[in-house]
């Protein structure tokens, strides 16, 4: 009797617990639903126990991560360690060699995955076994928990450093190229402060069951696949085995981005509509793709899909409130602000991510600096103010509204948990991964103070040793907004897999307090939201070891060498491309290298640093009305909460307002073309097939998202250095790439980047006085 009571207990406490989640939908929570305990149905009581106790609630994780544990396996290996170092290397090179050409092509880790493998499995077939400081150098068959060590180094410092931009912006813009040790300490201490927070994350982020962190699962479903492991969540559907269908797709996948990549790239700019009314002002603004409104929805290239990140593995209630927040806010207001002529936005493309001056011409910065680049208050009165497209200003009030939105949205939904979570041991978690993960030991606290001590020392020095003018105190207080966000906006992401940027936030604040310094504006930002990015972008890969049952004392040491080395050998990429590759950062780069994230970069360190938010954002000022976001994003959240405490169970409780807001954050670079597929595909996979074709969706869904991916990384490095690269390029330069597929969608108004309205002669747009 007493253990049935205690049975009671604990289901009616984890039903409760997911009573509110917004991960699961309205029918897999009444099947989460309390027993009757007076029914003698056994099977269903055990059932719900089952789901509890022994496995995640999240028909996701069930499909993707095993809930058993083999603690002898090895893991951190000599094997491992070289393996993942050497990919470490590589994919990070790779990735910052491709940072700079639009569309960027990202080599995800899904490549280093796949390729670890096999040579994982050569390495325990070929290489003799003896020891090396005590440590085998063949301890026996490439195991599952070494492949995740190895990729996890690959991909902690994978993707183009935020400080690297730094560099760029201050080489292109501001003629200042500082010495490489004020660069390697710049980089090392924005892309590891972060990392000190994660002693602090790991219980709110990781150990909580309905902290999924859905990209975790596409790698976690391609791991077992790999290593041919069998789990409750992938049922008993017949059909191609996992590992066959994922290299078919894979090989598909890679064969067909030569089509849209190289070949016939009008499938992936698709801008059909245009291309029927090329000189249409309207229906270009409308329908492009690369300055319009993306309302021609379709496109072939994954590349484009999957620009903001794979919409097979963001849930699609998530997809959905980024859906309509891009409708609303980019096909509905923008279009009104634009043909209303607001911001005198028709002197530009409504879509874009440079700024322009009152001639139409691309905003010359140095008119408007002194010597030593701080604010030349006399120049900026002789020249002009700045202005920005529509989707541009717009995405500015997206990010205020994200920012007060988060904070509130995490009061009224989170408070409870985060207070719960501040609270509960470590060892206490009732999610079966949480328990097979408590045998392993904790990494202490005191190890993640050094690491931040020494970043912190790091960041002080490159501040004071070279002209900056950035002050000691700012640097404490942007630390101070990217710890303070930092669990609020990782709740968000864990669960949506959206991430709240601080970057807006930052810029505003650093444009009050020290206006007219761009070189302290754009560290300011960097180390007030990039430590919190990268405090998330560790806490995910801890909660994918979590998943995997990686030791955290191994995931400590290899996450912190590895991002050190890969941060060491990006900025060695950036030198070299700078050096070699001409045109570099030019918007007419023949291979692609304008540089369209250093762009926006430099185009914020404009508005924010030179110019100041006092002369954009103020009262009286151009986009004045923005501020009011703020206000929105404080107020909408509210008044969410309490329609879904009146109705509960109703669609309304999955809107999700940080997520409305920041969904977006991409634009610019991204532009609708990668919006409204993604949002398309999305529906098809996460929706539609997974209602009505569960058992394929759980089995293949994550699997044809890696080897899409991978697919596309693949064919994107064979399509540079075997038909870009070589000859300086002149492969297919007077054949395929003039050819109808390859220059149509340039050849119209969307194209070309016109206006609606032009200025004549010596005229110019806008207010006759801006001091």
């Amino acid at each position: 009797m007493a253990s049935t009571d205690v049975r009671r207990t604990s289901i009616e406490k984890d039903a409760s617990d997911h009573e509110k989640d917004h991960q699961l939908d309205i029918k897999e929570l009444e099947a989460l639903a309390l027993p009757d305990f007076d029914d003698p149905n056994i099977d269903r009581d055990a059932a719900i126990q089952g789901v509890l106790e022994d496995d995640s609630p999240y028909p996701e994780v069930r499909s993707a991560v095993a809930n058993t544990d083999d603690p002898d396996l090895p893991v951190s290996t000599i094997r491992a360690w070289v393996l993942g170092l050497a990919w470490a290397i590589l994919i990070s090179g790779l990735n910052q060699f491709f940072f700079f050409r639009y569309p960027a092509v990202t080599i995800t880790g899904i490549v280093a995955q796949l390729l670890i493998f096999p040579m994982g499995k050569l390495w325990a077939k070929v290489v003799p076994n003896f020891k090396i400081f005590g440590k085998e150098l063949n301890p026996g068959p490439f195991s599952i928990k070494e492949h995740v060590l190895s990729t996890i180094m690959a991909i902690v410092g994978a993707y183009s450093a935020y400080a690297t931009d730094i560099v760029a912006v201050q080489r292109v813009l501001y003629n200042q190229n500082y010495s490489f040790a004020y660069q390697w300490m710049l980089v090392m201490s924005t892309q590891l402060i972060g990392f000190s927070i994660g002693g602090i994350a790991r219980r709110f982020l990781v150990q909580p069951p309905s902290m999924i962190w859905p990209a975790n699962l596409v790698t976690c479903a391609l791991f077992n696949t790999l290593h041919a492991q069998t789990y409750a969540g992938m049922g008993n559907r017949g059909g191609l085995s996992r590992e066959r269908f994922f290299f078919l797709a894979l090989i598909g996948a890679t064969i067909w981005y030569f089509l849209p990549g190289y070949l016939f790239t009008a499938l992936s700019y698709f801008s059909w509509v245009c291309w029927i009314a090329p000189n249409n002002p309207k229906v270009n603004t409308m329908f492009g793709y690369f300055h319009g409104l993306g309302m021609s929805l379709v496109t072939f290239d994954w590349a484009q899909i999957a620009y903001i990140g794979s919409p097979l593995a963001t849930p699609w209630w998530a997809e959905a409130n980024i859906a309509v927040g891009f409708v609303f806010f980019f096909w509905i207001l923008a279009p009104i602000l634009y043909f209303t002529n607001a911001w005198d936005s028709q002197y530009m493309p409504i879509s874009g991510r440079g700024s322009y001056d009152n001639r139409q011409q691309t905003y010359n910065v140095t008119k408007i600096l002194n010597a030593d680049t701080t604010f030349n208050q006399q120049g900026y009165e002789n020249y002009s103010p700045l202005f920005i497209p529509t989707t541009f200003a717009i995405s500015y009030g997206l990010s205020f509204a994200s920012i007060t939105a988060t904070l509130t949205h995490s009061f009224l939904y989170f408070r409870k948990q985060i207070w719960t979570q501040a609270r509960r041991a470590m060892h206490e978690q009732p999610d079966v991964h949480a328990r097979l993960m408590s045998r392993y030991a904790q990494v202490p606290q005191w190890w993640y103070m050094i690491i931040f001590l020494a970043m912190f020392a790091f960041g002080v020095i490159t501040i004071e040793v070279w002209e900056t003018q950035f002050p000691v105190q700012w640097f404490i207080l942007a630390l101070v907004i990217a710890f303070f966000y930092v669990i609020p906006i990782g709740m968000i992401q864990a669960i949506t897999n959206q991430q709240v940027g601080l970057n807006v936030i930052t810029e505003l604040i650093i444009g009050y307090g020290l206006p007219g310094r761009p070189v302290a504006m754009m560290m300011f930002k960097t180390w007030g939201y990039i430590t919190m990015h990268q405090a998330l972008t560790f806490t995910s890969d801890f909660k994918l070891g979590h998943y995997m049952k990686i030791p955290p004392r191994s995931m400590f040491f290899a996450q912190v060498i590895a991002a050190s080395l890969a941060g060491t050998v990006q900025l060695g990429v950036q030198a070299w491309m700078f050096s070699n590759i001409p045109n570099m950062c030019t918007p007419d780069q023949q291979d692609g290298f304008i540089c369209p994230s250093t762009e926006v970069f430099g185009t914020a360190s404009i508005i924010w640093g030179v110019i100041g938010p006092a002369r954009q954002f103020s009262y009286g000022q151009v986009y004045y009305a923005l501020v009011f976001f703020f206000l929105g994003g404080f107020v909408t959240p509210i008044i969410g909460y309490f329609l879904t405490k009146r109705w509960p169970n109703s669609w309304l409780r999955y809107v999700n307002f940080p997520v409305i807001y920041s969904g977006t954050g991409y634009m610019p670079p991204a532009t609708a073309s990668n919006y409204v597929p993604w949002a398309i595909v999305g529906f098809i996979f996460q929706y539609v097939i997974r209602r009505r074709h569960f058992s394929w969706w759980t089995k293949y869904n994550y699997v044809l998202s890696a080897a899409l991916d991978a697919g596309v990384a693949v064919g994107a490095v064979l399509i540079f250095f075997i038909l870009q690269y070589p000859l300086n390029g002149e492969i297919g330069k007077n054949t395929i790439r003039k050819w109808w597929g390859n220059t149509v969608y340039a050849k119209t108004f969307d194209g070309e980047g016109l206006s609606l309205r032009n200025v004549e002669g010596d005229d110019f747009f806008g207010p006759s006085k801006w001091a």
